[in-house]
C-alpha cells in the first residue's frame, strides 16, 4: 500500500485505559463510556484502549470489539482513540487492525510478537505487514517484561522510516535504550514513556509524552506533568514527577492493573474487579497503596 507520510504527533498524557467490570465479571460498557467522557473533560491527550492495563488477554474477541466500538463512538472527534490491535500471530494482528481502522480508530497500538520471540527480520516483517495494510497511524509497543522479547535498535531504526509507523510506547524501563532510540525521533516518529516513573527522564531525551497508568486515577495532574515539560516548564514537571513517585511505585507493587483498579475503587470510581488469573490485592500491599493515596489526599 502506498502511504503518504504525515505528522500525527500527540503530546502530553494518553491514558492506558482500564476495562471496568460489573460484579458478575461482565464488561461494564456504561462505565467505560463514562470514563472516556471523563478523560475528555479532564484534558487527557488521548485514549489508548485494549492495552496491557485493559486486561486484554482475558477478554474475548467479541468483548474487545465492543470495547473498541464504545471508545470510538464516545470519543470520536473529541479525543484521539488508539486501539490495541496487536497479537503474536501476524495475520490476527493484521485482521484486528483492519477491523479497528474500519470502526474509526485514530491509531493502532501493536505489541511485539510475544512468546514466539522472533529474530530481527521477523520483527520487522511483523510490523510492516500490519502497517502496510492500514492507513491509520501505527504505534509499536515495546514491553519486554511482559512479552519476553524486546525490539532491537536496528529493527526499530528500519521501522521508524515506514510512512505509517509514527511512534513507540517504550516500556522497557531501560534509560540507556531510550537514549539510543531517541536518535530516531523526528517530526514523524515519536517516543512515549510506558513507565510513569520515567515520564520526565524520557521526555528530557526528546519524548513526546506518556501512555499512562497513573492517568486512570489522576488524569488532569498527569496531563499537567507531561505537558508542563513539553511547554518548557521543567520546574513544575520535575516537582510533579517527584510528588507522585511513591504513588506511581505503589501502582506497580503488584501486577498491573491490579493496583490501579484498586486505587480507582478506593477513590469511589467503582470500576469493579478483575478477570482471572488476576485477582484482588494482598492486604499488605493494598495498605501500602492506600497510604500513598492518603498522603496525596486522594482518599
Amino acid at each position: 500500500m502506498d502511504i503518504e507520510r504525515k505528522s500525527t504527533m500527540i503530546t502530553g498524557s494518553m491514558v492506558a485505559l482500564i476495562t471496568p467490570f460489573y460484579e458478575d465479571g461482565s464488561v461494564n460498557y456504561d462505565k467505560l463510556r463514562e470514563l472516556v467522557e471523563w478523560h475528555i473533560k479532564e484534558g487527557t491527550s488521548g485514549i489508548v484502549a485494549l492495552g496491557t492495563t485493559a486486561e486484554t488477554p482475558a477478554l474475548t474477541v467479541t468483548e474487545k470489539d465492543e470495547i473498541a466500538r464504545v471508545c470510538i463512538e464516545t470519543g470520536k472527534g473529541k479525543i484521539p482513540i488508539i486501539i490495541g490491535s496487536g497479537s503474536n500471530n501476524t495475520l490476527v494482528a493484521k485482521e484486528q487492525s483492519l477491523k479497528y481502522e474500519k470502526m474509526g480508530a485514530d491509531g493502532l497500538l501493536v505489541i511485539t510478537p510475544y512468546y514466539n520471540k522472533t529474530n530481527k527480520s521477523g520483527m520487522i516483517h511483523h510490523f510492516k505487514e500490519v502497517a502496510d495494510a492500514v492507513s491509520v497511524p501505527v504505534y509499536i509497543y515495546n514491553v519486554p517484561g511482559r512479552t519476553g522479547c524486546a525490539i532491537s535498535f536496528e529493527a526499530l531504526e528500519e521501522l521508524s522510516k515506514h510512512p505509517n509507523i509514527v511512534g513507540i510506547k517504550e516500556a522497557s524501563g531501560d534509560i540507556s535504550f531510550v537514549s539510543k532510540i531517541s536518535r530516531l525521533i523526528n517530526e514523524n516518529f515519536s517516543i512515549y514513556s510506558g513507565n510513569d516513573d520515567m515520564i520526565i527522564p524520557l521526555m528530557s531525551l526528546g519524548g513526546a509524552g506518556v501512555i499512562s497508568v497513573l492517568a486512570n486515577v489522576i488524569p488532569k495532574e498527569t496531563q499537567k506533568l507531561a505537558q508542563s515539560y513539553w511547554d518548557g516548564d521543567m520546574k513544575t514537571a520535575k516537582e510533579m514527577q517527584l510528588k507522585y513517585l511513591d504513588f506511581i511505585n505503589a501502582l506497580f507493587i503488584e501486577t498491573n492493573p491490579i493496583p490501579v483498579k484498586e486505587a480507582m475503587n478506593q477513590a469511589g470510581m467503582n470500576v469493579g474487579g478483575y478477570r482471572l488469573p488476576l485477582c484482588e490485592m494482598e492486604e499488605s500491599t493494598k495498605q501500602k497503596l492506600v497510604d500513598t493515596m492518603k498522603a496525596l489526599k486522594l482518599v
